[in-house]
């Protein structure tokens, strides 16, 4: 078992003074994998907690959302804190399915070193491939632990062969499983757990062949990596290196994110009876070898204005800099927000600035306002442990600032500064709702918004043209969640309707149209005539009016209320209720009355005039077609162009992206696409993305508009 401190004090966050002693950790690996396990265990081996939790009872620290506690996964990115041998421990929980995406790279955006957790059961997939190689581009410090080394189906060996396959050169395992627990690569010691204590000895002989072996190779690997270029000639000429310098270089390594150490774990539960095996030994890949905040730089900062900040640096009395990474509502306490502190001391109740930019497109405005921090304090699970202070390097919650987004910076309101916001994927699973009744409709605009404040994976669109609310998400267990939350949180109950895509209408052919309105009352009446001609103009060709009236035969001041008619009706549409889109339009001839035509009897002779143009031609419907690029790794590229084309889709071309990819361009209709971000995931088992853009609107095949004429009618 690890060394066990004392348990902490209720309502006590575990507090250090330097930056050098904290360590920021997320925890990474596909749906499954194990971490929310792997936290508990680590919070009971450090006395944080009295006996660790379980995601089947809901027990857990790590998933404690309503949500999370019904569906039995993580949704949501977590943070737990723990103390072991001085050093502060933020162990960030992210969630392992790809629709919430989100809040993983909130998790990586606020950590200084990622924890990729690997069933030994399941192995890797596609997802955390592709996170691994994120982590390689920004040169995020990594390690691997494989998980679950005591089931009946796990392989460590396999899947420590799965892991040097996906991830590359570096990753070398440092310790590998036994029967009674784990033997030390370096060390050359097993580590006895099966007493329910860690005892070392010396392995059992059947052993000795395996550790020369593997010791040899991990200790090339360290070597490789060692600032001290004499060690390799020293190793090869048969110098025994200390075990201490192997270790000291091993932990630089990983610091500087070019060697990833593999370690094993097992957390048993439910039908998996025995002792917590490999916790110590994680523990001190995480407070020896992962950087502390001071060796792991900053993201860029800028004034508010765009302006050079200035150097900054993890500094605890320099100016502050802080990001909301992740925001949630609570009904009872309101807005909490999670904020990594980058640089300088925020303290509870002094005032702030808190800017958010950049993120108009997902429905967030540009935003700066001074806010007044409320409490500042460290969670672990649904319980808040009181702060004093949080210092730069660690991260904290903060109440009550009721204007923060995640992604804002928050900053000195002297010196108000502007952290770059991190990146996010598009959302492009729309999902069309409908309050159920007028006491939802109601509540659903402020529930909304502050889901929309809450995710910037979410995008919000109220449709103009379909009248349609739209939320954009990142897939069905994205949406599901999204539902839940409106209605379990915020008491609003909707459902979902089917996605409507905005048509056009247009005219096949040239026509000719008689609008006549003439209506005698007795009294003051109303009286338009007008006489059109109708034609066609190429796609993009918008509106044109052409006015050909001569003699007077409708007065000038009548002549821009024909115009507005036609606007109005080609608004409206004039078979399926589609805005008419690329025609000309001359109006050439007309009647008026001294007394009776007026600015409203044009308008409606105009429109009539359009319907009656209609009525002698071929209508078309146009649909919108995007330009589609596909992200996929090349053994799914085949099924990718086939689904294409199944989907009128055309296929424009492909071109090979590094890491065994192909990009493959092609333009589909929006009505063929609209749940792509589901179909492409499950084609490409989770590797391949997509992004897409409007191109332009092509006539709808007949057979299509047929039936989109006839639920019109209906």
């Amino acid at each position: 078992m690890a060394d066990k401190t004392a348990p902490q004090a209720a309502g006590r966050a575990p507090t250090v003074d330097q930056p050098d002693k904290i360590r920021n950790i997320a925890l990474v690996g596909h749906s499954g994998a194990g971490k929310t396990t792997l936290v508990e265990a680590l919070l009971a081996a450090t006395g944080t907690i009295q006996r660790p939790g379980r995601v089947e009872d809901g027990s857990t620290v790590s998933d404690h959302d309503e949500v999370e506690i019904r569906q039995q996964r993580s949704v949501n990115l977590s943070l737990a804190s723990f103390t072991h041998a001085g050093i502060k421990i933020n162990l960030l929980d992210t969630p392992g399915y790809a629709d919430f995406v989100g809040d993983l790279r909130a998790g990586l955006r606020a950590a200084d070193a990622a924890l990729f957790v690997v069933s030994a059961v399941d192995g890797v997939d596609g997802l955390t491939r592709m996170l691994w190689e994120e982590c390689a581009l920004v040169g995020m410090p990594r390690a691997v632990v494989i998980t679950k080394i005591d089931q009946q189906r796990g392989d460590f060996d396999e899947v420590l062969t799965a892991c040097q396959d996906a991830f590359g050169e570096g990753v070398l395992p440092c310790y590998f499983p036994c029967e009674a627990g784990l033997i030390g690569l370096l060390t050359g010691k097993c580590f006895d757990y099966s007493s329910g204590e860690r005892v070392e000895r010396d392995p059992d002989p059947e052993f000795l062949d395996r550790l020369t072996e593997q010791r040899g190779a991990l200790i090339e690997g360290i070597i490789q990596e060692s600032e001290d270029e004499t060690l390799m000639d020293r190793y090869i000429s048969g110098e025994q290196i200390d075990v201490k310098v192997l270790v000291e270089d091993l932990e630089k390594a990983v610091a500087r994110g070019s060697f990833y150490p593999v370690l094993a774990t097992s957390v048993p539960h439910g039908d998996h009876p025995g002792p917590v095996i490999g916790m110590r030994e994680l523990l001190e890949v995480m407070t020896q070898a992962f950087p502390s905040p001071l060796e792991h730089g900053i993201p860029a900062v800028t004034k508010v204005d765009g302006s050079p900040a200035g150097d900054l640096n993890c500094d605890l009395g320099g100016p502050l800099v802080a990001e909301v990474v992740k925001t949630t509502s609570d009904p009872y306490v309101g807005r909490i927000s999670l904020v990594r502190v980058f640089c300088g001391t925020l303290r509870p109740d002094e005032t702030v600035h808190v800017s958010g930019h950049g993120l108009e497109d997902r429905g967030h405005e540009d935003h700066d306002v001074d806010e007044r921090v409320g409490a500042i304090t460290s969670p672990l699970g649904k319980a808040q442990r009181t702060m004093s202070s949080c210092i730069a390097g660690d991260i904290c919650a903060v109440a009550k600032l009721t204007h923060a987004e995640t992604g804002d910076t928050i900053s000195s309101k002297d010196a108000p500064l502007l952290m770059a916001p991190w990146s996010m994927p598009d959302p492009l699973l729309p999902t069309a709702i409908q309050a159920k009744s007028k006491a939802d409709e109601d509540k659903l605009s402020q529930a909304l918004a502050r889901l929309v404040a809450e995710d910037p994976t979410l995008r919000l669109e109220n449709n103009s043209e379909t009248r349609q609310l739209v939320l954009w998400n990142m897939g069905e267990a994205h949406a599901d969640v999204l539902l839940d939350r409106l209605h379990s949180r915020y008491g609003v109950e909707v459902e979902t309707v089917p996605l409507r895509v905005p048509l056009r209408e247009t005219f096949g052919g040239k026509a000719q149209g008689l609008g006549r309105h003439v209506k005698q009352s007795g009294g003051h009446g109303q009286y338009g005539i007008c006489h059109i001609d109708v034609e066609p103009l190429p796609s993009g060709g918008g509106f044109e009016f052409v006015d050909k009236i001569v003699g007077g035969v409708v007065p000038r001041q009548f002549i821009p209320s024909v115009e507005k008619g036609l606007r109005m009706q080609m608004e409206r549409g004039v078979m399926a209720g589609y805005p008419i889109v690329d025609v000309r339009v001359t109006l050439h001839d007309g009647k008026a009355h001294s007394v009776d035509s007026s600015d409203m009897a044009f308008q409606t002779a105009g429109q009539l005039a359009l319907k009656d143009a209609a009525g002698k031609t071929q209508i078309l419907l146009l649909e919108p077609v995007d330009e589609v690029s596909v992200l996929v790794a090349d053994d799914y590229v085949g099924a990718v162009m086939s689904d294409l084309s199944s989907r009128r889709g055309r296929v424009l071309g492909t071109e090979t992206v590094a890491g065994g990819r192909s990009l493959i361009k092609a333009e589909v209709p929006q009505l063929e696409i609209t749940r792509y971000a589901i179909d492409l995931r499950s084609m490409s088992h989770g590797t391949g993305t997509f992004s897409r853009s409007f191109l332009r609107y092509e006539p709808l095949p007949s057979h299509l508009a047929e039936k989109v004429v006839a639920e019109a009618k209906e």
